[in-house]
């Protein structure tokens, strides 16, 4: 059962966004666990063989139109959305710093969820290409040179009871694990070296690491906590020549349907 720190940390950050009924709002690698505010998906990797990427079921859902293309090279026009999200992404793309620049080409505010380094270098997730910090207002990327940072201390953090008490402990100061950045117009940010041919190619032998009954949770929150706020949204009806860049429209131009397109 989540604690009420737990529920208001999950409202802020899942559920809460400053955006008008009408605005046009973009989910950046939305997976199994799309924004329920968002018009527009986006992912690069939908299908069950990239489940290992996320934390929750295998596929990606299509609750909303979804774009099956890259981050760094997104098919939208120039500053279409009003807001976009991207949450728990950046740390597994290979060109975050391309991700970025296109969030700040195509809307003209968004959020950013990370994962700090302090704790993520105790107990981390293994496909994770980068370390991420924040100074100054500066967004920060280190690359990973291995899978942890140290194999000793990651071996100590997984075993048995060990791992159940941090991750009560993680759990419980959830907050001070996580990077939540919220910018307008632009943003700055820094990217430190590349992830290794090694790095990913141990990346690509991993299994699955979600949890079904996590997923589930965090499913029940959103329906529970956004159920009143859904109720007075109206969804935009868009046609693909409202979002994607002029050279993109096909003949046609129909509305889009919940479900995968693939422009470009």
């Amino acid at each position: 059962m989540p604690t009420i720190a737990e529920l208001r940390s999950f409202y802020r950050r899942r559920i809460a966004i400053p955006v008008k009924a009408g605005d046009l709002v973009l989910d950046v690698g939305s997976g199994d666990k799309p924004h329920w505010r968002a018009d527009v998906l986006l992912d690069r990797y939908p299908d069950d063989e990239f489940g290992v990427q996320r934390s929750g079921s295998a596929a990606a859902r299509t609750p909303r139109p979804l774009f099956d293309a890259d981050a760094g090279a997104m098919p939208f026009a120039d500053k279409v959305f009003d807001y976009v999200i991207c949450s728990h992404v950046l740390e597994h793309v290979l060109d975050p710093a391309a991700a970025m620049s296109e969030m700040m080409r195509v809307s003209h505010a968004g959020y950013i969820e990370l994962p700090v380094a302090s704790s993520a270098r105790i107990l981390d997730f293994p496909s994770h290409l980068w370390w991420c910090s924040v100074r100054d207002g500066v967004l920060l990327f280190d690359a990973k040179t291995s899978l942890s940072f140290d194999p000793e201390i990651d071996a100590w953090a997984r075993d048995g009871q060990v791992n159940k008490d941090l991750q009560k402990l993680f759990s419980k100061h959830l907050t001070s694990r996580l990077i939540t950045f919220s910018w307008r117009d632009s943003f700055r940010f820094e990217v430190h070296g590349a992830p290794t041919a090694e790095l990913l190619a141990e990346v690509e032998r991993l299994g699955e690491q979600h949890h079904p009954s996590e997923d589930i949770g965090v499913r029940a929150m959103t329906v529970l906590l956004s159920a009143r706020r859904w109720r007075e949204r109206r969804p935009r009806v868009l046609r693909m020549s409202e979002i994607v860049r002029p050279e993109l429209v096909v003949a046609g131009d129909a509305v889009l349907e919940n479900r995968r397109y693939s422009v470009g």
